[in-house]
């Protein structure tokens, strides 16, 4: 059959709301039923999902607290794909369920939170509603000017006033132009070699151009460029009081981790000023956690074998905030959950709801 009469089908079911949410259930079901040494969702199920919609399509979602998600789904986005096949149906988060908890967390009092990667705001909006009986300020950065125009459409449909969104790149100088590449959740920047006007600024200049003292915490997804930003951070991370926690992917792609986790330059930076670092356990999508306890590793016990993957990591100067018992310390496992992978492993030590 020629494929693209197979994508124009799909892409007709997709058009009728109702028959698109029969499908995705069947869609779940054949994820829970396929006897499959893999992932049946990243191997097989993705396709037929993205081939249900067109490239501007989106949908409307809310997640348990009643925040709601426009987010755009023709795009071959994971971020939006997740957070569409997520169970339950309406889920308590809508992306990467342990980090952002620790992210309310640790923004639970803030006055000020910066996200460098912003996206539609799938953490940006709940940390945002969370702090604004603070009068507490999400600053979210982003290049990606269509996805930044959903996040402002997001805070209007949440009556929202406490997000100031920037439309430029978090670097570390405020004079370069970063090209942006056209894979959406995973686009990463790089410098252009052409004369173009400045699209970047680093946190320090931010902060300062902005008259605040500081910021309570930073929450970096910005594929790569991660080091890059905090560079442009010293004179925050630098302080013994008043320094920001911060939340940061890293990954084998972008960071060379060949001889350990603590050997990389960022894990050298943050710990060069003060702060401890650790591993956060997690899955890169939408998977229902309530009530398990967020599992940290030490870098040194972190297992990062396998093929190109990326995790997220907590830094922090003050100890004192990873003995609440929202925390647990985990020993010589990986920060990948992962359902079809070996448990001992990939899996949280409470296991995983059936």
């Amino acid at each position: 059959m020629d494929k693209n009469y197979v994508e124009l089908s799909l892409k007709a079911i997709g058009k009728d709301e109702k028959l698109r949410n029969k499908f995705l259930d069947f869609v779940k079901e054949v994820e829970t039923e396929m006897a499959y040494k893999g992932s049946v969702r990243d191997d097989i199920t993705r396709h037929l999902v993205d081939a249900l919609f067109e490239k501007k399509d989106f949908v409307i979602k809310s997640n348990q607290a009643g925040i709601k998600y426009k987010f755009l789904t023709g795009i071959g986005s994971k971020v939006a794909r997740e957070f569409l096949l997520s169970t339950p149906e309406v889920p308590e988060y809508a992306w990467e369920p342990q980090t952002t908890r620790l992210l309310l967390f640790l923004s639970e009092k803030a006055k000020n939170v910066i996200i460098g990667g912003a996206y539609f705001g799938d953490q940006a909006l709940p940390i945002a509603k969370q702090i604004e009986n603070n009068a507490g300020v999400v600053h979210a950065f982003d290049l990606n000017e269509t996805q930044l125009a959903v996040l402002k459409e997001n805070m209007e449909f949440n009556s929202l006033n406490n997000i100031e969104v920037v439309a430029k790149g978090l670097w570390n100088n405020s004079t370069t132009f970063l090209n942006l590449s056209e894979t959406d959740d995973l686009a990463f920047a790089s410098p252009s070699t052409e004369n173009n006007a400045s699209n970047t600024i680093t946190i320090d200049d931010y902060l300062e151009a902005k008259g605040l003292p500081g910021v309570d915490l930073i929450m970096l997804d910005i594929e790569g460029s991660e080091l890059m930003v905090l560079e442009g951070a010293v004179n925050q991370l630098k302080k013994e009081k008043g320094y920001p926690n911060i939340v940061f992917e890293i990954h084998s792609s972008y960071v060379d981790w060949s001889n350990g986790l603590n050997e990389t330059p960022i894990v050298k930076l943050l710990k060069s000023h003060g702060y401890k670092v650790y591993s956060v356990r997690d899955f890169q999508g939408n998977y229902d956690m309530q009530g398990k306890a967020i599992e940290l590793i030490l870098p040194e016990e972190t297992v990062i074998d396998g093929p190109p993957h990326g995790f997220n990591m907590l830094a922090v100067k003050d100890e004192a905030i990873i003995e609440d018992k929202i925390f647990t310390m985990c020993k010589n496992v990986s920060p990948k959950y992962i359902l079809h992978k070996d448990p001992s492993m990939h899996h949280h030590a409470e296991g995983f709801k059936k």
